[in-house]
Formats: C-alpha cells, sequence, structure tokens
C-alpha cells in the first residue's frame, strides 16, 4: 500500500481508563491503531486522544475499524469520534469569544457529537442550559459548552451529558486537551 497522500486524523474514545474502568495502556492502543495500518500514531493523555495519519478518506470506515479493534483487542464496545486534525482547526478557529480563555473559575469543553446524532438530538435530550451558569454554541454539529466550576452541579447539562440516553452519542473532551491535540497534529 502505497503512503502518498496521508492524512492527519484525531480518534477520540469515550470512557477509557476513568475511575479504573476499561483500562487500555496507551502503548497497547498505540500498538492496536498501528494494527489498523495507520502511520505516525501518537497518543495524548491516559484518556483516549489518539492522533494518526491514514490514506483511507472515509471517517466512517475509519471509526468502524476502529470500534472493531477496540472490541477485538480489548473487549470493549466504546463509542468512537473521528475527526480531520483541518476539520479539527477549523473549529477551533471558529470557537465563540468567552470559550477557552483560561479562566480559572469557568470550565470549557467541546462535546463532539458521533454521527447520525444531530445537535437537535442532543438538545433535546439535554434540555435548556441554565444561563446564569451555562454557555452553548453549536458549530458544525460539534457544541462548545463552557460552565461556572464552583456551581457545575447545578447546572442543567452537567449530569445528564452520563446519564441520558445520548450519553453514547457524544464525547466530551476539554479546552486544553484539544488545543493540545491540535498543536500533536502538526
Amino acid at each position: 500500500m502505497r503512503w502518498c497522500n496521508l492524512e492527519k486524523f484525531v480518534a477520540l474514545l469515550r470512557g477509557i481508563n476513568i475511575s479504573g474502568k476499561n483500562k487500555i495502556p496507551m502503548q497497547e492502543l498505540k500498538l492496536g491503531f498501528e494494527s489498523l495500518g495507520y502511520k505516525e500514531v501518537v497518543t495524548y493523555l491516559n484518556s483516549g486522544n489518539v492522533i494518526f495519519s491514514s490514506n483511507i478518506n472515509d471517517k466512517v470506515k475509519i471509526s468502524n475499524d476502529i470500534y472493531k479493534m477496540l472490541e477485538n483487542k480489548f473487549n470493549l464496545k466504546i463509542p468512537v469520534f473521528v475527526i480531520k486534525s483541518d476539520e479539527l482547526n477549523n473549529l477551533l478557529s471558529n470557537k465563540p469569544d468567552w470559550w477557552g480563555t483560561g479562566d480559572k473559575n469557568i470550565y470549557d469543553n467541546i462535546i463532539f457529537i458521533i454521527p447520525p446524532t444531530t445537535y437537535k438530538d442532543v438538545y433535546e435530550a439535554l434540555g435548556e442550559p441554565k444561563i446564569e451558569l451555562e454557555k452553548i454554541k453549536e458549530y458544525k454539529n460539534s457544541i462548545f459548552w463552557s460552565y461556572d466550576l464552583k456551581n457545575y452541579r447545578k447546572t442543567n447539562w452537567w449530569s445528564k451529558t452520563a446519564s441520558t440516553i445520548i450519553r453514547n452519542s457524544i464525547i466530551i473532551r476539554t479546552a486544553n486537551t484539544m488545543k493540545k491535540v491540535l498543536e500533536l497534529c502538526r
């Protein structure tokens, strides 16, 4: 197989290495991605952020291949979200002014929505955010979401992202994590 038109991708895996559940050593995860034929595989943190290159341009195929590898190699059935590095760059370049400012009193996240789920589906499942505590902005079927750190338990979305039927259709990452992941794509 020729590797002349490689494209950078980011795979985000939901719920690995959290509270002792869904344990995957990052070196083994890297080897799993390499076994699929992906190149330049790098993991970031211990929470399922994987940067890699591929000459396959079909995100659905890539997601399905990763999902099957996780099931076969690690016996885990976990949601996978794949985004091209240029799409991630575009997403972060279109962040709202209030997001990712470094304010220690605010917690900034991106909610990545796994197709075929849509923003409308997520919004209907989570409901109206509490305006005084949290802000959201949808962009290209992802959601910038920030909330007051001291009052996170009072927000409408915080508990629902982990407890509603929508939880397996979304993957959440912090602003700092995604900024670093984008740097690693370069």
